[in-house]
């Protein structure tokens, strides 16, 4: 199997438990110098976008060693099943949690136990809820990310286009999709007002429900001059089916699933937007072990902005490369990780303006 799929669900089942409580953050035993057991709770195990921040948190916790990590997520996107699994994790990972996830409200109450039981939490991808006692989030700027999405296809459509576009969301009431959204809107409304948006419509996480709720969009929207999604499945079903229906209109989505970015590389999709998700698991695990180290378990408190980038035919082969393997990822993101965690307080923002 290409190193590219290799899927989450290799991540070792089994780790060590904790022998006895003792000096360091929460209940754990690691203190500064003895092993940490942590872990990384995301949304759904089997996308891409969560595989993606899974393998830079593992990477990082190899870097700073010494770690006992474990990755924890549903098979399919499931709130429940994910706080189900977060709440077991709090047992054996007393040092620290990394939690993603897509359903913020039900995990104010798990997040704000885990902070009461001493487990240092921060936020990734996700803002915390206010009642979370979370106090320290790592994520993009998803409505700038939703911009960029928008100024792309812009650049594609001419001076003055007019006709329709269609917005798609995975799972709305989702902050950071609803974000990306919105960027998108706003940016066709202030640049194109000759251009109506039509959506955002639900098109799900699932790639089945999604390849189906895309398909009555275009059937729906036959001349539209655009579909663009803000998640994962968007990015690799808009293209399958813009193949399939020898479409004319523009298509594209986000994150650098292997079948996006054949879709790029093919040009059925003009562009993926790229958060970055391998570096956003690397620099929260990353801060999570120095807190731990170094701050007696003490998190910044505020949003620490993580960059997001265009993925087109200039850079598609650079990215595929990237792509082949942690090792490759890490390498292609060590400047920007050097620099962002040189310089921490640089890329503190306050959370309440999280977007």
């Amino acid at each position: 199997m290409h190193p590219r799929l290799r899927t989450l669900l290799a991540v070792p089942a089994a780790l060590a438990l904790l022998a006895a409580a003792g000096c360091g953050s929460g209940n754990g035993s690691g203190g500064k110098n003895g092993k940490l057991d942590m872990g990384i709770a995301v949304a759904n195990i089997s996308l891409n976008f969560a595989h993606e921040m899974v393998l830079g948190a593992e990477s990082a916790a190899s870097h700073e060693g010494n770690v006992n990590f474990k990755a924890v997520g549903p098979p399919n996107t499931d709130g429940p099943a994910e706080v189900q699994l977060f709440q077991n994790l709090t047992a054996r990972a007393k040092d620290g949690i990394v939690l993603e996830n897509l359903d913020p409200p039900i995990f104010t109450r798990p997040a704000a136990r885990a902070v009461d039981q001493g487990i240092p939490v921060v936020a990734l991808d996700t803002s915390p809820t206010d009642g979370s006692k979370v106090g320290f989030y790592v994520g993009n700027d998803n409505y700038a990310l939703g911009e960029l999405m928008a100024k792309e296809a812009l650049k594609r459509l001419g001076s003055d286009p007019k006709g329709q576009i269609v917005i798609g969301v995975p799972n709305p009431g989702t902050p950071v999709l609803d974000n990306r959204a919105k960027g998108i809107a706003d940016t066709f409304k202030k640049e194109a007002p000759n251009v109506e948006v039509l959506g955002p419509f639900q098109t799900y996480s699932d790639p089945g429900q999604n390849y189906s709720s895309w398909s009555a969009q275009v059937n729906a929207h036959p001349k539209a001059l655009a579909f663009l999604g803000v998640g994962d499945a968007d990015s690799y079903n808009l293209a399958k089916i813009k193949k399939a229906e020898k479409g004319t209109w523009l298509t594209a989505g986000f994150d650098v699933d292997p079948k996006t970015l054949d879709a790029v590389k093919d040009g059925s999709n003009f562009v993926t937007i790229d958060p970055q998700h391998f570096l956003k698991g690397y620099l929260s695990t990353a801060m999570l072990i120095e807190a731990v180290r170094d701050n007696d378990g003490k998190l910044l408190k505020g949003w620490f902005l993580s960059p997001g980038g265009v993925v087109d035919q200039s850079n598609i082969d650079e990215i595929i490369t990237r792509q082949k393997s942690p090792k490759a990822a890490y390498d292609w993101y060590k400047p920007t990780v050097d620099k962002l965690l040189g310089d921490q307080k640089a890329q503190l923002k306050p959370l309440k303006d999280a977007r």
